[in-house]
């Protein structure tokens, strides 16, 4: 009889292990079940995120493309550049509108763009130059802040060092402008009178230079004329209006200036005092086209710089290249 009692114990402990261990098995399954339908209600979710991502990549590519990339085909064109030039990219001011700007401003009327928001556009003619260019970019760099450099020809021509330091602009995010092959009056405005054909032919001189250091498809639209339009429209307005018809007519905009530091008017000028002529007509300009040098023995230029963004950043200037 005992030993049917043990047997009989025996027997219920074992059913007893065995319903816990189905209870057991159950409750792993249905958590297990659980889990996956959670992750796939989670995974479209995911996948939507992965979309939204490439396709944010995408449309980036593109506007880098555009801004800078474009402009670097006769760079290396490898993963690490692409990456370099997304840290580059910076706002872009339609060069057509600056020179509408500033020729509404200078015939005193109110500017189609006057909208309250305070813009700063850099710009640097005469280079690129071996000595001074690099200390402006190094500023900018350090900044964070773009420019425009107006370029000559025949200084890109110079050397390896000038070729690359026009790579250097390029890939730091900042824009190229044509200002002449020579910057030779001479040659550009024989007689005080504008000449269409020397004009025209060191604007695609300059160009082909250009070309040359970054690909065949480097293209701009801004064009400075060395001294400045508003000077050789007074001097011979019927020479600089047929200039301008056939800038437009190869899709080239001019552009002047309205702050002037004046590093290339008058004697020559230490940090301090080109500091005190910039915030002298700066002042009261909501879209300041800022002219300056980066040609050789504008050293001081390179010196006040830093004071100038820090002047423009503090009076909640917004900074743009043009092309």
């Amino acid at each position: 009889m005992a030993e049917y009692k043990d047997f009989a114990h025996d027997k219920r402990r074992k059913q007893r292990i065995k319903r816990n261990r189905r209870g057991l098995l159950f409750i792993v399954i249905l958590l297990f079940i659980v889990g996956f339908n959670m992750m796939i209600v989670k995974k479209p979710t995911v996948d939507k995120h992965k979309v939204q991502t490439s396709t944010a990549n995408k449309e980036e590519m593109t506007a880098v493309q555009k801004v800078i990339f474009k402009q670097k085909n006769g760079l290396q064109k490898g993963a690490e550049d692409v990456t370099a030039s997304l840290k580059s990219v910076y706002e872009v001011e339609d060069i057509a509108f600056v020179e509408k700007y500033l020729k509404q401003q200078i015939s005193g009327d109110m500017p189609d763009g006057a909208n309250g928001e305070k813009i700063a556009y850099l710009s640097f003619d005469d280079g690129p130059s071996e000595t001074v260019t690099p200390k402006i970019l190094d500023v900018l760099k350090e900044e964070k802040v773009p420019a425009t450099f107006f370029v000559l020809g025949q200084e890109v021509d110079k050397s390896d060092i000038t070729k690359n330091l026009i790579k250097r602009m390029i890939e730091e995010g900042h824009a190229i402008a044509n200002h002449s092959y020579s910057h030779n009056y001479d040659y550009l405005y024989p007689n005080k009178k504008v000449s269409l054909d020397h004009f025209m032919s060191d604007i695609e001189k300059t160009n082909n230079s250009l070309k040359t250091v970054l690909g065949e498809d480097f293209t701009t639209r801004a064009v400075r004329y060395p001294g400045g339009h508003m000077t050789w429209a007074k001097s011979d307005p019927t020479g600089v209006a047929s200039l301008d018809k056939a800038l437009y007519a190869k899709g080239y905009h001019h552009v002047d200036w309205n702050v002037l530091p004046k590093d290339a008017e008058g004697a020559p000028k230490n940090a301090e005092e080109l500091m005190r002529e910039f915030t002298n007509t700066v002042a009261g300009r909501e879209k300041a086209v800022i002219l300056m040098h980066d040609t050789y023995n504008k050293e001081e230029t390179a010196k006040a710089l830093p004071e100038m963004i820090k002047y423009l950043k503090e009076h909640d200037y917004k900074f743009r290249t043009m092309k």
